[in-house]
């Protein structure tokens, strides 16, 4: 994992093959069992929000897709506006999955604590959709 003022990255090996983690990342009943529910659809300009518990939801909007490989969406619109990029690469027989969260504002109060906050907390949310799925 890096994390710079901005941006955090972080990478997963997932033992499924990439529809399977691309399920887990488009559909709402699955996505809900490793990270939060919402409505979630792998569909250019779909809003939905993410139930992030103490966090509130969290409103977001799909801004790309390419099946199987590619999910692109807003988060946090109005106080974090951030990004998330999920991408997909087969390897074996498994997939390596590829997290960007990017955008934080390092000269804000938020922006500072929820860049380290989830940057120390991704690493965990990915493990937990390999657990999810091993189920």
């Amino acid at each position: 994992m890096t994390i710079d003022t901005t941006v955090i990255q972080c990478d997963q090996f997932i033992a499924h093959p990439p529809a399977v983690v691309w399920r887990a990342l488009t559909d709402p009943s699955t996505h809900a069992k490793w990270w939060a529910a919402g409505d979630v659809r792998p569909v250019v300009g779909h809003r939905f929000t993410l139930d992030m518990g103490a966090w509130g939801h969290q409103p977001c909007e799909v801004l790309a897709v390419e099946p199987e490989r590619l999910l692109r969406y807003s988060f946090a619109e109005g106080s974090l506006d951030t990004t998330l990029t999920w991408r997909l690469e087969p390897e074996g027989t498994g997939t390596r999955l590829f997290l960007e969260h990017a955008g934080f504002d390092p000269n804000s109060p938020l922006g500072r604590q929820a860049l380290e906050g989830m940057g120390n907390g991704w690493p965990g949310i990915l493990a937990a959709m390999e657990r999810a799925l091993s189920r």
